[in-house]
């Protein structure tokens, strides 16, 4: 057999990509990776500040990208993105679906109320925007989803009960999602980051360890054997992968990213 194999390039030249939660965090950094790498992004999130920053800087770094207020819990708003989307951009190749909420807690710990709340942005947002693209992209030759799922998903981590109980969903939304529509054109496969220093991070020890925040924030980085937490260019850096042409052969699969955090 004769070897094609190229060096790979993870362009993304006349690819349209979706990220929802793109004003902030690894969404963030998602968004302006694939500006970078060619395509035309939307950046969708309920927050107009961070969203309009986020396509400001990228337009003046020379991409293209627009605001789309997106909340990923209601499916009227899901489905005015992906048209906004494609309006724009004459198409939609890419889903990322990076959108999701935190909380603290074990099962006892956990509020009703909160519980409810992660699983409608964590789950229902992942259902909702896969639904609402999946049509275009069947009709319009194929596309790549790529979901941020989370370590958490995958063992236990302690006071993480509905976090963990809806990003294993999410992985096995991938899965699901990866075998109904390989026939079909449309490669589903999720990211599971361990520690990411993000927004979220420096809220919780702002919240919850402002007494001892330095003590606790080397807790955080330590738990990982490489001894430190990721970045969120990190992730999106896995993200690009998966969305490229090079991952052809990949659907169904949890990239793991975690410093070495599962390996132990």
């Amino acid at each position: 057999m004769t070897d094609s194999i190229q060096a790979p390039v993870f362009r993304l030249d006349a690819k349209v990509a979706l990220v929802t939660g793109a004003g902030s965090g690894i969404g963030e950094q998602i968004a302006r990776l694939f500006a970078r790498q060619g395509a035309a992004v939307v950046v969708g999130d309920i927050d107009e500040i961070g969203g309009r920053r986020v396509v400001d800087e990228i337009s003046a770094a020379g991409g293209r990208a627009i605001y789309q207020r997106l909340n990923v819990t209601d499916a009227a708003s899901a489905e005015a993105a992906v048209r906004a989307t494609v309006e724009t951009f004459g198409g939609l190749h890419i889903l990322v679906n990076n959108a999701g909420v935190g909380y603290v807690g074990d099962v006892l710990e956990t509020e009703e109320e909160e519980y409810d709340r992660l699983m409608a942005v964590n789950v229902k947002g992942v259902f909702l925007c896969s639904r609402a693209v999946v049509g275009h992209m069947v009709d319009h030759g194929g596309g790549a989803i790529v979901n941020i799922a989370s370590v958490a998903g995958q063992v236990g981590v302690k006071r993480r009960f509905a976090y963990g109980a809806s990003k294993g969903a999410v992985i096995a939304m991938t899965k699901s999602m990866a075998v109904d529509l390989v026939d079909r054109g449309v490669r589903v496969n999720c990211i599971c980051p361990g520690t990411i220093y993000t927004p979220f991070v420096e809220g919780y020890l702002n919240r919850f360890h402002s007494h001892n925040k330095e003590e606790t924030l080397a807790g955080l980085h330590a738990r990982q054997p490489l001894g430190r937490m990721g970045k969120p260019e990190e992730i999106a850096y896995a993200a690009l992968y998966l969305a490229s042409d090079e991952a052809a052969f990949a659907t169904g699969s949890e990239m793991v990213v975690d410093g070495g955090l599962t390996a132990q």
